[in-house]
């Protein structure tokens, strides 16, 4: 029961510091995860346009979020996976 405390209190901490920043990650959060389940519900036949627009949201949300706090490591990787997913989404368009 403490760590549950401390986690709800270390969520409101994280709000108090940045509310812009939580709810953005909160919604990346959210679109992540509309991501996994479209996925997992529509395999074989993914619908790609529709699901890339979603991930390449959801990077670019967590990269920001990630440069707000100032981390490195974070930035780096939603940046990556951001440009990946938009030139994925490039080609899917075009194709």
């Amino acid at each position: 029961m403490q760590s549950l405390r401390a986690t709800l209190e270390w969520i409101r901490a994280d709000y108090r510091t940045n509310p812009l920043r939580f709810c953005i990650e909160a919604w990346a959060w959210a679109f992540s995860i509309g991501a996994a389940v479209l996925f997992a519900a529509t395999v074989p036949n993914l619908p790609y346009v529709p699901y890339l627009i979603i991930t390449v949201t959801n990077c670019a949300l967590y990269a920001w979020a990630s440069w707000s706090r100032g981390s490195f490591g974070l930035l780096a990787n939603y940046l990556l996976l951001t440009t990946i997913d938009t030139i994925a989404l490039i080609r899917a368009v075009l194709a």
